[in-house]
């Protein structure tokens, strides 16, 4: 993993806007700051109302921030109009939502090729790599199915791929294995550290399960209830590749679990 800073977070505030005349509501981010390492897995936990995916609406450039600074490459982005936002900042930033997002007409492997006939990048090469990460995801053979022919576990696969395959170098993830059960939900963890092995990218998971971001992260940040703040950083030091089903067995899990645990509360 390279030792340089990719994304930097500094004092990031955040207030939405007062309506009919009210007073503003309060801050639901102010003062945050961390920041990533090239090919870092940074898993992010909180509290619900924590600003989590506020937070990432603000790095991906879709929601202004009331004060502070992100810096892409070492590179200030926009933040504080909303007109000068630069949404995925030039297709650098992908975004995996809670939600799947596939397009109902479209066939999965349609729904995989649509950012790359967006942006005018489907060749052979391309084409060739989503393939590839269809076969790496046990999608091989439902190319032609629509959404509604999947289950709920191969949709989550088919969007996660449909992000990796224009090849962004941070990934944003908002909680994408929370509405599955456990069994696919470890299968799709399970998928997610295979793809990220492929090409090691900057990766910030947000979720509410402290032992899937200890399982899948390099560090994890708890953050405080709003105003959120960094509440604790830990470094997960467990080895890799590692086994998703038995994470719990490991040799410092369970002091990690309960550290994380305590300043979640």
């Amino acid at each position: 993993m390279g030792e340089r800073m990719l994304l930097e977070v500094t004092n990031l505030s955040k207030r939405f806007a007062a309506r009919g005349g009210r007073e503003p509501p309060p801050w639901v981010i102010q003062g945050l700051s961390f920041s990533v390492k090239d090919g870092e897995f940074l898993t992010i936990v909180g509290p619900s109302g924590s600003g989590k995916t506020t937070l990432l609406n603000m790095i991906a450039q879709i929601d202004a921030a009331s004060g502070g600074d992100i810096r892409f490459g070492g590179v200030s982005a926009p933040t504080a109009d909303p007109k000068s936002l630069d949404p995925g900042l030039g297709c650098r930033i992908g975004y995996v939502t809670q939600d799947d997002n596939l397009l109902p007409w479209r066939t999965m492997l349609q729904n995989v090729l649509f950012p790359l006939e967006v942006q005018g990048r489907l060749d052979d090469e391309s084409r060739a790599r989503a393939e590839m990460l269809i076969r790496t995801v046990g999608l091989s053979g439902f190319e032609h199915h629509h959404p509604h022919e999947l289950s709920g576990g191969m949709r989550k696969r088919a969007s996660l791929i449909r992000t990796l395959v224009y090849d962004p170098p941070v990934i944003l993830m908002d909680e994408p294995f929370g509405a599955v059960d456990a069994q696919t939900r470890a299968q799709l963890q399970e998928d997610l550290l295979r793809l990220w092995n492929l090409g090691r990218k900057t990766i910030v998971f947000v979720t509410h399960d402290i032992a899937e971001a200890i399982a899948l992260g390099d560090r994890t940040l708890v953050l405080s209830r709003a105003p959120a703040r960094i509440a604790g950083e830990h470094a997960i030091a467990l080895p890799r590749p590692r086994n998703i089903r038995d994470i719990y067995a490991e040799p410092g899990f369970a002091e990690i679990y309960q550290a994380i645990r305590e300043q979640v509360r």
